[in-house]
């Protein structure tokens, strides 16, 4: 009788796939960043003069901000085959909590705030742990655990704050998070920026990313690569409930509100911008690049249907013909590699 045994690849291997994986994972990328560089280029020729500006276009990096945090988390959640539609309500939940914690400590200072930061966080990761326990051992859908989460999360915030929003926040993270800059670049950005970058490394040159993409890819297979595929979902629904937890108190410091009823469109808007990235909904293939340039495509629209005079509602319009079409093209590359 012989027994198969499988291991997991070492460094160099994971180099070597890394390098052939390369041309594969940036295909998508390019092509949704010449999408961008084109809807660019149109409102540029339309409104040079207002549309065309680094101050038009730091307010789209602002607009585009809270939107990328969460898109971060959502990424590796889609390339391991699931999703996450309770990241808006986990944003509104953590803000709540974090104005709770502050109100606590007097609502003044760098204490309160650090507290409060301390706290979103600590809210969203818990809230991403209770969906990874709810998807791998009650083995409950990704998408019914976690449409679950997003009426809970949204409700307790509801319950706790009476559904009157809080504004509670201390004037130092207001003037820092929200609208202070360090050499003319707004906090907001540069912090979405580093997560993203920071996000990017982790699945690209990791063995966490590796393992990530290995789930996605075949999850059965990589349980007989040795990897405990449980464990690594349970991380990366965690993952994905902190970064709402952090966009929830950037939320709070960039409105000054916890904005109850501001982001009940969150959940879709994130999943839309990662799939308009390239990422698949199948699993297995997406990259951080691919987010952030699909983060950036619905931020531009909206801004550039506004400097044109065109109501703000075609964006929705437009996002919704990108998305098809990039789900569309996704389905012909796997069709293409059978």
């Amino acid at each position: 009788m012989t027994t198969d045994t499988t291991t997991l690849p070492d460094a160099d291997d994971d180099t070597t796939r890394r390098r052939f994986r390369m041309p594969r994972l940036l295909g998508s990328a390019t092509d949704i960043t010449a999408i961008l560089i084109l809807i660019v280029i149109v409102f540029a020729v339309l409104d040079p003069r207002s549309f065309f500006t680094p101050q038009n276009f730091t307010q789209i990096l602002i607009n585009a901000a809270l939107l990328l945090v969460m898109a971060v988390g959502a990424t590796f959640v889609l390339i391991t085959g699931g999703v996450d539609l309770s990241v808006g309500s986990v944003l509104v939940f953590s803000g709540v909590i974090a104005g709770k914690v502050m109100e606590w400590f007097g609502s003044a200072g760098w204490g309160a705030s650090i507290a409060g930061i301390g706290a979103a966080l600590l809210a969203g990761t818990a809230w991403g742990c209770v969906n990874g326990l709810v998807i791998t051992k009650l083995r409950v859908p990704p998408l019914i655990a976690t449409l679950g989460s997003y009426g809970a999360a949204q409700g307790l915030a509801q319950i706790i704050t009476n559904g009157n929003d809080m504004k509670n926040i201390p004037t130092e993270l207001v003037d820092t998070i929200g609208f202070g800059r360090i050499a003319g670049i707004p906090i907001l950005v540069i912090i979405a920026v580093l997560v993203a970058v920071i996000g990017g490394l982790i699945l690209w040159a990791t063995r966490y990313g590796q393992r990530t993409y290995a789930v996605g890819s075949n999850a059965e297979a990589a349980r007989r690569a040795g990897i405990n595929v449980d464990r690594h979902l349970l991380k990366v629904y965690a993952i994905a409930g902190m970064l709402a937890g952090l966009a929830g108190i950037l939320s709070y410091a960039k409105f000054g509100t916890t904005t109850l009823a501001g982001h009940a469109t969150d959940n879709l808007n994130v999943i839309a911008a990662v799939v308009i990235g390239g990422t698949s909904l199948f699993g297995g293939v997406g990259t951080m690049i691919g987010t952030v340039v699909g983060t950036l495509i619905p931020a531009t629209l909206a801004n550039g249907l506004v400097i044109v005079g065109l109501n703000s509602f075609w964006r929705d319009f437009a996002v919704g013909i990108v998305l098809v079409a990039a789900v569309y093209l996704d389905q012909l590359r796997r069709r293409s590699r059978k």
